[in-house]
């Protein structure tokens, strides 16, 4: 069962954040990461995810850079700026509450 579609795009910014916090990558890796983290229940197509990119750039809260490899087409990586760091804080804070509040609430606390 697929998560409802207004749930993901709200938390769309928190994932596509910590994907990159460890280190810089490039649009499809952010995609795949999310892909494979959860199980392949949170998928993004590339079409939305590069503009939530731009975005976020725009924002400052990402700072995007061209890359080119021997041997590889040219890729533009993404690295979290201060802000984004400070960002990805506050939406963490955030659903830290959210999810509690909800488990409380809707009885979905582990072994229930």
């Amino acid at each position: 069962m697929a998560p409802n579609t207004d749930i993901k795009r709200g938390s769309a910014d928190l994932m596509v954040l910590a994907a990159i916090e460890e280190r810089p990558r490039h649009g499809y890796e952010i995609a795949k990461l999310i892909d494979d983290r959860s199980g392949g229940v949170l998928r993004f197509h590339i079409a939305s995810l590069y503009p939530m990119l731009y975005r976020m750039e725009r924002r400052g809260w990402i700072d995007g850079k061209w890359t080119e490899k021997a041997g590889q087409r040219r890729r533009r990586y993404y690295r979290l700026t201060p802000e984004g760091r400070k960002v990805l804080a506050q939406q963490r804070s955030t659903w830290r509450e959210l999810l509690a509040a909800l488990q409380t609430v809707a009885g979905l606390e582990p072994g229930r």
